[in-house]
């Protein structure tokens, strides 16, 4: 297990630096995030109590639409001289090169939000911080399940050609249930309403689908990557 952990973690640094001495992605999808944030700033009245009802889905759009680019990365990295078929080749289980390249996708992807956040607050005068516990609750959460999934269909969509095409389509169909959970407690907390009563069950459907999908990509990855 303490093997299999720092084979993962290995995985993970390695992405991580990769895309940190580049910052192709990561300035890429900060850039599209602020943009888009920026422009339906003017298309909404941040004053207006509407505004704030739908901020939730709003954010977690932007999200998504700035995470592809990140997870559409994260085994396109590895085609240039053929590393995808050296790491497949190598002793290293499949499970340790997935959890890894998942939590680097995971890590990337909360910078983009934290970086995100703040300039939400500004653009559409929400004080995001009032529940600063539940809302880093609901952004892990859901970023790992967008980390997960993303990280699995990237590995199955690598040798397309029209992989940029078809990970989103593969990918925003299958999240639809987290997203659906996240953008409802965002909302909630956003409006700093207290998370209680029904809203549990969306925190419910949130863990479940990230216990799932774990299991489900860890039990795949297998059948994914090598064949």
């Amino acid at each position: 297990m303490i093997r299999f952990l720092k084979l993962t973690m290995a995985v993970a640094g390695k992405d991580i630096r990769s895309e940190w001495r580049t910052k192709e992605s990561l300035n890429a999808s900060i850039a599209f995030s602020i943009v888009v944030l920026l422009l339906f700033s003017f298309a909404f009245d941040p004053a207006s109590e509407s505004t704030k009802e739908f901020a939730g889905g709003l954010l977690w759009l932007v999200f998504m639409f700035a995470g592809a680019l990140i997870v559409n990365r994260s085994f396109a990295r590895e085609l240039p001289n053929d590393c995808l078929d050296v790491l497949i080749a190598s002793p290293l289980p499949m499970a340790a090169l997935f959890l890894g390249k998942a939590i680097a996708c995971f890590t990337l992807l909360m910078v983009i939000e934290l970086i995100s956040l703040p300039v939400f607050g500004i653009f559409y005068d929400i004080t995001w911080w009032n529940q600063p516990g539940w809302l880093m609750l609901i952004l892990t959460m859901t970023t790992w399940a967008m980390s997960v999934v993303g990280t699995l269909f990237s590995a199955l969509t690598v040798n397309l050609r029209l992989r940029e095409l078809m990970l989103p389509m593969l990918l925003y169909p299958m999240l639809i249930p987290a997203l659906m959970a996240a953008i409802q407690l965002t909302t909630v907390v956003l409006t700093t309403d207290p998370v209680g009563g029904d809203n549990y069950t969306w925190v419910k459907l949130l863990v479940g689908f990230d216990i799932i999908f774990t299991s489900l990509s860890l039990a795949l990855v297998d059948f994914v990557l090598v064949r």
